[in-house]
């Protein structure tokens, strides 16, 4: 899986001028560049990141459609109720009633999946809605701190002064967002292993679930 990186490029800048006592004139224009180029990294970063959970989405439906349907098609049918009414519509050769049966337990069933796909995919919104979120905050606070650059370029002063206490604030935690990728991606491929029996099946949703409500928890 790629790895992102979130550490704004203008401490290299900042590292540049750190031995310096004049500045140089296209300096305020490569710090306005630079801003924009944060502005770039992020929406690229976030693209990757919609991306990731899009995929994860697809193999959740991939699941509940090849894992979970069957089992749930399979316990659907055997109940007395259904076997009865299905039997007595096979023997009559009644169409119009075999039809009507079909449609009917075809809506009930797509009813059913839906509530599932809700109930799965729900968590890994929620987490990628957090994750954004976090991520769009540290690039407000990197795009801050290289407007206060800029202003400083621009004014000529102070620039060693304030270097130490700039850089303290400039970094962006990527550990923190590749460690819940990581760690989605375990959870996620975990559901997708595959189960026997109906109730590993249900082990499985069920560690699924707890696991992501664990992991936003720790947002």
């Amino acid at each position: 899986m790629n790895k992102w990186i979130f550490t704004p490029v203008f401490l290299l800048l900042l590292t540049t001028f750190s031995g310096c006592t004049s500045i140089p004139p296209e300096a305020p224009t490569l710090s306005a560049e630079l801003g924009t180029r944060i502005e770039s990294l992020e929406k690229a970063n976030i693209r990757l990141l919609q991306n990731f959970f899009e995929q994860k989405r697809r193999q959740v439906d991939f699941f509940i459609e090849h894992e979970w349907l069957p089992v749930f098609a399979n316990q659907f049918f055997q109940k007395p109720k259904m076997a009865r009414a299905w039997g007595t519509i096979v023997s009559e050769n009644n169409i119009p009633q075999r039809t009507k049966f079909i449609v009917t337990v075809g809506t009930k069933i797509q009813q059913a999946m839906n509530t599932k796909r809700v109930e799965l995919i729900a968590p890994l919104e929620e987490l990628e809605k957090r994750l954004i979120d976090s991520l769009t905050s540290e690039y407000s606070q990197a795009k801050a701190i290289n407007n206060s650059i800029t202003s400083l370029l621009l004014s000529a002063s102070k620039v060693a002064e304030n270097r130490d206490r700039l850089l303290a604030k400039a970094g962006i935690s990527q550990d923190k967002v590749t460690k819940v990728i990581d760690k989605t991606e375990a959870i996620v491929s975990k559901l997708l292993q595959g189960a026997q029996t109906v109730d590993e099946k249900a082990t499985l949703a069920e560690e699924y679930m707890d696991k992501l409500k664990e992991l936003k928890g720790s947002l």
